[in-house]
């Protein structure tokens, strides 16, 4: 089960990662939805290093 969980958070990361990334490549990107993002993704990292 834990297992499973690790590889749900790993997942949710690469996906906010690419939001990041998409969304600094438009041409006026909205800097509070990137903080925003990058909060939840040093979350989730918090996360897994604790496991």
């Amino acid at each position: 089960m834990e297992q499973a969980h690790l590889s749900a958070l790993n997942v949710k990361h690469a996906g906010l990662d690419a939001k990041i990334s998409k969304e600094m490549k438009r041409p006026s990107p909205d800097q509070s939805l990137i903080a925003r993002l990058k909060k939840q993704k040093l979350r989730i990292k918090e996360a897994i290093a604790g496991h």
